[in-house]
């Protein structure tokens, strides 16, 4: 590829005597690795897997010096490949994208072609990272509710951890498609931000905890999004109503679930993954076509905050702390 002497800025993450450091660096595009396109990135976005791997977290990455962010949006600079040409906006999340590639966090990244989609019409490429991983992740988990034919109009929708990035886009999409939305916070100030998402209702934790080890609680929902495991998953699955969907898509409570045999058996309730992160080309195309069109948030700008590379990193230590609200914006055009 060409330009590969060029500078540019980028967050670097660095291990010394078993501890982490974060930096922002200046890079040349020739320490990137060789893959079929080179993308100037304009906008990402901060998500808890990036915040993991900056602080050194081996399960996201396993090797440093390294670059995290899993989002990137910007314009082709080079391509090997006849799909993407020079000046094309596109999109890249997910994949190894700031696992063990360099990423987001960075003016530049390099990747092959089959990790990039095309920016579909409607959006532009800062809307796209408003929404970013957290607000595919949040559609994906929708759309599994919206296919398993569950109608606005019944029992509510319960989304768990809501004001998150993930749970505050899933709030916004759900009301935005008619369904009675009940949100699940710990933050007892973020009432009035979840009420302008269109929450119908809001309650703390408490209401999705119970450890009574009762095999089935009263039907509550006819469907949930839940982002955060644990005891929380658990009761969510025990109050969910016949035929009901429980899309799971997230961990901080725990990686395991101890739960009852009862609402899959007796309810026909329905526990489905959301697997952004290796969401086949098809499927992630359909989603970013729905997410620039018909389900293009209308609240979008309300739900987050720009910041630069340098003052990204205080915005890791509040997401690590459990104090991110809404989306961050990282913008790499300076």
């Amino acid at each position: 590829m060409n330009n590969r002497s060029s500078e540019y800025k980028a967050i670097v993450v660095r291990e010394a005597h078993g501890s982490f450091t974060r930096s922002v660096e200046t890079k040349t595009i020739e320490q990137l690795p060789e893959n079929e396109v080179l993308i100037r990135v304009h906008y990402s976005s901060l998500n808890y897997k990036d915040a993991l791997s900056a602080m050194g977290n081996r399960g996201v990455t396993s090797g440093y010096p390294h670059t995290p962010g899993i989002d990137a949006a910007g314009i082709v600079v080079d391509s090997t490949d006849d799909r993407f040409k020079e000046g094309d906006e596109v999109i890249v999340t997910s994949y190894d994208l700031g696992m063990d590639t360099p990423g987001g966090f960075g003016q530049y990244i390099s990747v092959p072609a089959n990790w990039i989609v095309p920016l579909p019409e409607g959006l532009s490429l800062k809307e796209s990272m408003i929404i970013g991983t957290a607000g595919f992740t949040a559609a994906y988990a929708v759309m599994k509710i919206v296919e398993g034919d569950i109608k606005p109009g019944g029992k509510p929708v319960v989304v768990t951890g809501a004001t998150g990035g993930v749970g505050s886009m899933a709030v916004l999409f759900l009301s935005q498609l008619g369904y009675r939305v009940v949100a699940i916070t710990g933050k007892k100030d973020q009432h009035s931000f979840l009420r302008t998402l269109g929450a119908e209702e809001i309650s703390g934790r408490d209401r999705v905890i119970d450890r009574s080890n009762k095999q089935l609680l009263s039907s509550s929902w006819s469907a949930a999004v839940d982002t955060i495991g644990g005891d929380i998953l658990d009761t969510v699955i025990r109050q969910t109503t016949h035929n009901g969907i429980v899309a799971c898509c997230g961990n901080v409570l725990g990686h395991s679930l101890k739960t009852s045999i009862y609402p899959f058996i007796l309810r026909g309730v329905s526990l489905m993954g959301v697997d952004s992160g290796i969401c086949l080309m098809p499927k992630r195309m359909e989603i970013w076509t729905k997410l620039s069109k018909a389900w293009k948030p209308k609240k979008l700008h309300e739900i987050y905050r720009e910041v630069s590379l340098e003052e990204l990193s205080n915005e890791i230590g509040l997401i690590l702390e459990g104090r991110q609200i809404g989306r961050v914006l990282v913008n790499l055009l300076d």
